[in-house]
């Protein structure tokens, strides 16, 4: 159990990265940076598959069917919603949304002994951040930092995303476990890479589709960095975090497992926070201690 709570402990550390990544960039667009993270996601998955190829099983037809419907829940699908988000409302908020997802899961998976009315009070100290956090960034200012200059109304469609995105991660998040359970077989690194190679391939399409065009691309004046940022957030953020939550949904229950996804909340409200150089103020710092506190209490409950 302790090696399942650091692995996901850490994952979520290296996926609190991704939140500030559309503020590191902003000469690319939201498809370009989806793009970018998961093709070099791809590259590395199938570069390490090569190198294994003596070790390295090939799916199966419903495996690869399962990896590519999971590549797109859990990577393409969900961070294009993110960035999008991010661009729109700015870090923290999206940050708290995403961060709810424990509570979904645990809630999709409650126990048949558990009353609805013990999950209450984590329920409401969770909403109360949200609404307290919400607040604080659209009275405080009409665009939040590292928003779209939208406005009031971008503010609000970049909530809906961050919606959105919680939909799908929690769907894949539940889904995944389950697959892993079903499939003892199939090592956390193997199963890591074979969503790499499914969620590369999305990527391609989806920036063939959506993309800029490889001339903009390269007239960039920082494309170098942005294609540092692409590659640390594919390798690190996509590919080694998700090994590491392979390992813990291997290890841990479904609902425990879905705990550790508070790391990424905490660690990327950390890392906006340096990135922007200030602390919070009073009612962000208040609406984030509610929102663990929910958290905390959730968890207390479902034990």
């Amino acid at each position: 159990m302790l090696t399942g709570v650091l692995a996901g402990l850490a994952a979520g550390a290296l996926w609190g990265l991704v939140f500030v990544a559309p503020r590191m960039t902003p000469g690319l667009s939201s498809v370009d940076l989806a793009a970018g993270r998961f093709i070099s996601y791809g590259i590395v998955a199938a570069l390490v598959m090569l190198l294994t190829w003596r070790s390295h099983k090939l799916p199966t037809a419903s495996q690869a069917l399962a990896a590519l419907g999971m590549s797109l829940l859990g990577f393409t699908g969900y961070y294009l919603l993110l960035v999008l988000a991010i661009q729109r409302a700015g870090t923290e908020v999206p940050t708290l949304i995403i961060g709810t997802i424990p509570i979904w899961a645990m809630l999709l998976g409650k126990p048949h002994g558990l009353k609805w009315s013990s999950l209450f009070p984590g329920l409401l100290l969770t909403a109360t951040g949200l609404v307290l956090m919400m607040h604080a960034m659209s009275a405080s200012q009409p665009v939040a930092p590292g928003a779209s200059s939208e406005g009031g109304a971008g503010f609000w469609w970049g909530v809906l995303l961050a919606v959105a995105a919680t939909v799908c991660w929690t769907a894949y998040a539940i889904l995944n476990t389950a697959w892993l359970k079903r499939h003892p077989q199939v090592n956390a690194a193997e199963w890591a890479n074979w969503l790499g190679i499914a969620t590369g391939v999305g990527a391609v399409l989806l920036w063939l589709v959506a993309g800029s065009p490889s001339k903009e691309l390269s007239a960039l004046d920082s494309i170098a960095w942005s294609a540092i940022i692409c590659i640390a957030t594919g390798v690190g953020s996509a590919w080694l975090a998700t090994i590491l939550w392979n390992i813990a949904s291997q290890r841990l229950s479904a609902s425990l497992c879905g705990q550790m996804i508070v790391s990424e909340t905490l660690f990327a409200l950390f890392y906006s926070y340096v990135w922007d150089g200030h602390w919070p103020t009073v009612v962000p710092l208040v609406a984030c201690v509610c929102f663990v506190l929910g958290i905390l209490a959730s968890i207390r409950a479902h034990r």
